[in-house]
């Protein structure tokens, strides 16, 4: 991750541009001063800095929750506080040579360019967890009419991923650095062909992170067309037994269970357990149905007069039946306004964000939660708690 660390910290007055990069405002956390936040823009990427203090140093890196793609906005927008406050830099891991390929961009997309407008084409392939891209690069290059759309939280892969698709130059391939399991909740029903699943994390020890699960089965039912396939490939015989459990749970099902078969594409992973004489298991589901279109225009405007108090709220935790509010921490803005990290949504799957919080209005930060039904029922909590 991009960072520099700094003998001592300079706050400048908020807003202000400086070397291609808009410093909109800086927040501090109301119970750690030396816990800050300092929301940057670089073009149209807009994510938070984050300062710690350790011992005699500082460190001024990439807000995770926030955290962009590619890494060049992180560093360009480093590079610039530095130089304006005029710090004196102890360590940086900033490549100062490293080269920004701006044609490589246009594959990555953001959550909000397929919430806004979902993408359209004749057909359309999902691969969850795409790692090193090796199959999904080759199923772009030998299906040039399919519109590829591969998921992956990892922010280096998604890097390297993007610099193929700029060698290649592939215009076939949308990019998004997402948690999948929300991903699929807007997604237009009845409109993809094949959702890939290829060696996902088996999570023997936390079985409720695995991407294989009722609800993702349901969703991703929902999504296809008929006689569209959702592919399972893994090499844990934990996950195959359970994934073959969750198959075997739907009313109705039709779906075919293979054992070390070659599908034309080797990924690294895949080279190394066969190298060890491990069993490679895939599962394939087939779709026979025509889903109800998808209806997701939620409201998830904030307007009241404030009534909470929100010290007393932070760090606190609010469950519901179906989903939950944490208010993780809270800081207060220059102008007085308060700024708050929060966690929401579904136990199994929380979205991670942030909001504005002023008398009037409250905003979130950088965007609006996923238009999900259990994003939109603790939006409403949310709006009670905060306005009454």
């Amino acid at each position: 991750m991009p960072h520099i660390q700094i003998k001592e910290f300079k706050e400048l007055s908020f807003p202000f541009s400086h070397e291609e990069v808009d410093f909109n405002f800086i927040a501090t956390n109301v119970n750690y001063p030396d816990d800050k936040l300092i929301c940057a823009k670089s073009e149209d990427k807009t994510f938070l800095l984050q300062l710690k203090h350790n011992e005699h140093k500082w460190l001024l890196k990439s807000d995770k929750v926030t955290r962009v793609s590619p890494n060049f906005h992180i560093k360009r927008a480093l590079n610039a506080y530095a130089d304006k406050a005029n710090l004196e830099i102890l360590f940086s891991n900033l490549n100062q040579k490293e080269m920004h390929h701006r044609d490589k961009e246009s594959a990555l997309k953001s959550i909000d360019f397929f919430a806004q407008s979902f993408p359209e084409a004749k057909e359309i392939w999902i691969e969850v967890g795409f790692g090193s891209g090796v199959h999904l690069i080759h199923q772009a290059e030998n299906n040039p009419d399919v519109l590829h759309i591969g998921i992956e939280i990892h922010k280096a892969s998604v890097e390297q991923v993007l610099k193929q698709i700029a060698i290649k130059e592939l215009d076939n391939v949308m990019l998004l650095d997402f948690d999948a399991r929300l991903f699929l909740e807007f997604v237009p029903s009845n409109v993809v062909g094949r959702i890939f699943v290829h060696f996902p994390v088996p999570w023997d020890k936390k079985p409720h992170r695995r991407v294989i699960s009722h609800a993702f089965i349901s969703e991703s039912l929902r999504c296809l067309k008929e006689k569209g396939t959702l592919e399972l490939r893994s090499d844990s015989e934990n996950y195959f037994a359970y994934s073959l459990q969750t198959f075997l749970d739907l009313n109705q099902s039709d779906f075919r269970v293979r054992k070390n078969q070659d599908i034309g594409i080797l990924s690294k992973y895949e080279t190394r357990w066969r190298m060890m004489d491990k069993n490679i298991y895939d599962i394939t589901l087939t779709n026979h149905e025509v889903s109800e279109v998808l209806e997701n225009n939620f409201d998830f405007s904030l307007k009241g007069k404030l009534q909470a108090d929100m010290q007393a709220l932070d760090g606190s935790t609010h469950k519901y039946e179906d989903c939950f509010i944490h208010f993780e921490r809270l800081y207060k803005m220059q102008t007085g306004d308060y700024f708050l990290r929060l966690s929401m949504g579904s136990f199994d799957k929380p979205e991670h964000l942030f909001l504005i919080i002023k008398e009037e209005a409250s905003s979130y930060f950088p965007s609006e939660p996923i238009g999900s039904r259990t994003n939109y029922q603790s939006h409403l909590k949310l709006k009670a708690l905060l306005y009454g």
